[in-house]
């Protein structure tokens, strides 16, 4: 974890710290108004004090919270960001290698969808054509792209993605 990571989680525990104890102080102060419970003699400047402390801790927790609130969206944003990158750059990957191999529009289909995890049967079903040319349309993919089946198609694109410095090297 980053030195900023940990900054942010000691700043959010802090403000959750002072709102539960203002929070504590404020409930209890009705509670014992309601329910008549005795409490010891303080000096009304005392109590006053008090009060004014913990409004202050809970409006310091409000601006505080905003704030935070506020870098928690921006790195929510950054990471969807992120994430839409490497989404398109796998497809570009994809688009690529489909390029290279020549597969047809119909091989690429069923390549992805292979690549998704569906059954040859879920495929034929979605592509509306016989299981027969779906495996037919599947080896024709295996055998452009130099692989023996799904698994190794898949770890083609796994590999590229790692970069192939991390591949292939003894541990």
């Amino acid at each position: 974890m980053g030195r900023a990571a940990r900054r942010l989680r000691i700043m959010v525990a802090l403000v959750f710290a002072v709102q539960v104890i203002c929070a504590v102080f404020f409930v209890s102060e009705i509670l014992a108004s309601v329910l008549g419970l005795p409490v010891g003699p303080l000096d009304w400047h005392v109590h006053e004090l008090m009060e004014i402390g913990a409004a202050l801790g809970l409006i310091l927790g409000v601006v505080f919270g905003f704030f935070i609130l506020r870098i928690v969206m921006a790195r929510s944003a950054a990471v969807e960001s992120q994430l839409r990158a490497a989404s398109g750059a796998f497809m570009e990957l994809l688009e690529e290698r489909f390029d290279d191999w020549s597969l047809t529009p119909a091989e690429r289909d069923v390549a992805l969808f292979a690549m998704k995890g569906l059954s040859t049967s879920e495929i034929a079903a979605l592509r509306r054509t016989s299981e027969g040319t779906v495996k037919a349309q599947s080896n024709a993919i295996y055998r452009k792209a130099g692989v023996s089946g799904r698994s190794q198609l898949l770890s083609l694109f796994i590999d590229d993605l790692m970069g192939d410095g991390l591949v292939g090297q003894p541990g």
